[in-house]
């Protein structure tokens, strides 16, 4: 990476985010760009989590990109394996491998005021760039609890997403910390094999069955064959999870049909009535992730497996002592204890126009206007940022609307012509956040009872749409650019005009004729989403 390179568009990640951006600044007719990698090859949550039965609990068709339909999906609901194997395949198709610099951590960046641009400290050298996509995920840094004499343990311990596939559990003495979407395909993948698995659950989740399948070959030929098949197959697992949603965000209360569905589904693995009511939970389904899985509650009945109620409060050496007082002599010990969600690592390294870095400014809780910009931080966007995850459907869905985002606010960079930079508005950032939060109230989320990952440190959910995606679409499709101010670079000629402090600001709205005609709402919430 050459010392004082500059491009246009710097995006950080190649996980879904990352390479969907790449795709669509090419499809914009943008090729000066790079994607900054940490790691030696693409995948992000897919290269890192290789646990043991780690699969998508989307279905295949829905999880992939739009534009990039892929026939041949194996399964019903894919195994990892498949999923990094597809956006190997996807930087391939789209030749993005010149663009990706892999050894490329972010350790900074940096909004420099005067040339209207981000410098760039990475591993493998420094850069600068007009815009900044940053799409390192919300699942890309695990997070490990600090439990008291952690550190005196003399066994092996490791999270779920860094798997230590080095490590030989057979035979072994396992604990599982968590009961997440990690921990339930883990345990029923490593139970007939370690001779004792202890289950630390804090709190139990909804499980619901699985309906998974192999595709058979004669469907993959007609996918094939057939593209439009594709996308109707796609359309109609898109439906079924827009008319589903309706449950989750205004009508909690009709949840209840699922949960009996839910705890009869448990009923016909768990014929123990003390264990069954270790694993019933206490509050609404969908409160916290639905999971799913066939294999989960039987593996549980197996006579080698412990499930022990309270969560992990402390390691004596060899000896785990849980919440109860119970304890377990252990060999290992495997965290499926999630990742940083609401505190997104990246944020302490990008340092914004007024000297603070992004974690600074979301200490009280993070909030990005539609998703993507947040104030003081100009011509920087995220990729699956604040409040734009989903309960019930596929992530893509949102990514790819964020992606119009993008695409949009590079066009308007364009039109305003010049060196320019677009900062969200404090009001527009605020207007957006008090209609997502007011949203939220009803929320099975916010009412259900529990205390999930989808809220922060102060109890706000700063992670979930409270509404559709078709919604979210809607409501990104175009930027407006009365909820931004325009920066200029600073006059360098006697006779330019200049704003005090050097950067000329303009309010936006006489910016825009040449662009997007602001929404009527303009910075108050936006009309096009449904209340």
């Amino acid at each position: 990476m050459a010392e004082h390179e500059h491009v246009r568009v710097a995006v950080i990640g190649s996980g879904f985010g990352g390479l969907g951006a790449a795709v669509r600044l090419r499809r914009e007719g943008i090729t000066d760009f790079v994607v900054l990698e940490r790691s030696d090859s693409v995948g992000g949550t897919w290269r890192d989590n290789s646990y043991p039965g780690c699969a998508c609990d989307v279905p295949s068709h829905l999880y992939s990109f739009s534009f990039a339909p892929n026939p041949d999906w194996p399964r019903a609901f894919s195994g990892q394996e498949h999923i990094r194997a597809y956006l190997e395949h996807v930087a391939d198709v789209f030749r993005l491998r010149p663009h990706i610099r892999f050894g490329a951590e972010v350790a900074r960046m940096t909004w420099d005021a005067e040339k209207l641009r981000w410098d760039i400290e990475t591993a493998g050298g420094n850069l600068s760039a007009d815009v900044v996509v940053s799409a390192t995920g919300p699942l890309s840094d695990p997070k490990v609890p600090d439990i008291p004499g952690l550190d005196s343990f003399p066994g092996k311990v490791f999270h779920s997403a860094r798997w230590d596939h080095d490590y030989d559990l057979r035979g072994k003495r396992v604990a599982m910390v968590g009961t997440g979407a990690s921990a339930i395909q883990i345990v029923p993948s490593i139970q007939p094999e370690v001779a004792h698995l202890t289950l630390f659950q804090r709190t139990a989740p909804w499980v619901m069955p699985r309906a998974d399948r192999a595709i058979s070959g004669l469907e993959r030929r007609l996918h094939r064959a057939l593209p439009f098949t594709t996308q109707l197959r796609r359309g109609v697992l898109w439906g079924i999870r827009e008319l589903q949603v309706q449950a989750f965000t205004k009508h909690p209360n009709e949840l209840g049909f699922v949960e009996r569905l839910a705890k009869g589904n448990m009923a016909r693995a768990v014929k123990d009535p003390a264990l069954r009511a270790k694993l019933t939970p206490d509050y609404r389904i969908g409160c916290k992730r639905i999971l799913l899985s066939n294999t989960y509650y039987p593996a549980l009945a197996q006579p080698n497996v412990d499930v022990v109620t309270g969560g992990l409060a402390e390691v004596r050496g060899s000896t785990l002592v849980a919440a109860d007082g119970s304890e377990a002599e252990v060999d290992a010990i495997v965290f499926g204890t999630g990742f940083h969600v609401t505190d997104m690592p990246i944020a302490d390294r990008v340092v914004g126009a007024d000297g603070r870095t992004l974690a600074e400014t979301w200490k009280g809780g993070m909030e990005a206007l539609r998703g993507a910009s947040a104030a003081g931080f100009p011509n920087w966007m995220t990729i699956i940022g604040p409040n734009t995850g989903l309960g019930n459907s596929s992530m893509i869905l949102m990514i790819e609307s964020q992606l119009n985002y993008m695409a949009d606010y590079l066009r308007q960079l364009n039109v305003l012509g010049g060196r320019a930079a677009l900062d969200a508005r404090p009001d527009a950032v605020g207007a957006w956040n008090h209609m997502v939060q007011e949203r939220m109230k009803r929320t099975v989320w916010n009412t259900g009872g529990c205390t999930s990952w989808y809220l922060d440190a102060s109890g706000r959910n700063t992670t979930i749409w409270p509404g559709t995606t078709a919604e979210f679409r809607r409501a990104t499709r175009r930027v407006d650019l009365a909820e931004y101010e325009v920066l200029r670079a600073p006059a360098r000629d006697a006779g330019e005009a200049a704003a005090p402090g050097g950067t000329a600001r303009d309010a936006g709205r006489t910016a825009a004729a040449g662009g997007a005609a602001p929404d009527a709402a303009g910075t108050s919430a936006p009309a096009e989403v449904d209340a």
